[in-house]
């Protein structure tokens, strides 16, 4: 199936590490299961969710150090067509632990070197030289530290003529929708932000749609997604407003649903389907991911077994 070109950019990239243990107790030394390793970094595991659905895309992944060089073993041990940029210090680490005795799981993420403007500047270099008019770019993922808030604005602005999807949270998120980015193509939020952001409840799906439907008429980005967890999620763009209902399944981990979500999402649109079809794939994607266990994304078969429950509604 023919795609337009998918981009992913990961600036703040982690070697995941999960493990279990049977309880949590303080101040023991408390003995592991043997650890799973996996590249994470929300564009890389944006890439690594698109390559499992049987896409195509390129990641642009900021590694350094040791942890950098296992890192990118590991990605190309999956197979995934990626570009380093050197990024400064040591990349970082995190730790995923699931307490077997209640399923709880606790997630340890390190903040990663911090970034001089040189080493952003190196960014742009490679943007420029790898970017083509009329793909896709998905910026996500946490900011390394010593970015400004308005880096994933620059960003975009050093990428012309691409389709820009943004997935970020926290202080970027907020000042992506306080000064919009000009020509953003799609904004994805989950249903707290979305909250924060409102100064409101956003009990209904209603809520959520009208919510939405408000940044797009401000101009923050042409489409605007807000994933209402277990609910399912909602988009807006200037002509409709839409409904997916997630698929009814069992929780393991939800670690990796909203990379997956977003893979389905910019797949979909890639191979020139309508929102209401990416919204429907990237549901059954996220569905399926929280069904794996800890780093893992979406099973590619478990996403075609879902996509029929995955109904979209207009609202």
């Amino acid at each position: 199936m023919t795609q337009v070109p998918i981009v992913t950019l990961t600036l703040n990239p982690a070697l995941d590490m999960s493990t279990e243990v049977a309880h949590l107790v303080p101040d023991e030394k408390l003995r592991c299961a043997d650890p799973v390793l996996d590249p994470g970094g929300g564009g890389l595991n944006v890439s690594r969710a698109v390559m499992a659905l049987g896409g195509e895309s390129l990641a642009l992944v900021a590694l350094g150090g040791l942890t950098g060089d296992r890192l990118a073993g590991l990605i190309r041990n999956e197979g995934v067509p990626f570009l380093a940029m050197t990024a400064p210090g040591e990349t970082r680490q995190s730790l995923t632990v699931t307490e077997k005795a209640t399923g709880h799981q606790y997630r340890f993420m390190l903040p990663g070197p911090k970034w001089a403007e040189a080493d952003q500047e190196r960014v742009f270099t490679l943007l420029r030289a790898s970017a083509r008019a009329g793909a896709y770019s998905v910026i996500s993922g946490s900011q390394p530290p010593g970015v400004p808030l308005d880096f994933p604005a620059k960003l975009a602005r050093a990428m012309p003529g691409l389709m820009v999807i943004l997935d970020t949270s926290g202080p970027a998120l907020v000042e992506a929708v306080t000064n919009p980015i000009p020509g953003l193509d799609v904004l994805r939020m989950d249903g707290y932000e979305a909250e924060q952001l409102a100064h409101r409840p956003l009990t209904t799906r209603e809520d959520s749609a009208a919510f939405a439907a408000e940044l797009v008429a401000r101009g923050v980005a042409k489409t605007v997604i807000v994933a209402r967890g277990a609910d399912g999620s909602v988009l807006a763009n200037a002509e409709e407003r839409l409904f997916c209902n997630a698929a009814k399944v069992t929780v393991v981990s939800t670690i990796g649903a909203g990379d997956s979500f977003v893979a389905g999402y910019v797949l979909t649109r890639a191979r020139g389907q309508n929102a209401a079809e990416a919204l429907a794939m990237a549901t059954a994607s996220a569905s399926s991911a929280v069904t794996t266990a800890a780093t893992d994304l979406c099973n590619p078969a478990d996403v075609m077994r879902l996509l029929p429950q995955c109904t979209v509604t207009r609202l």
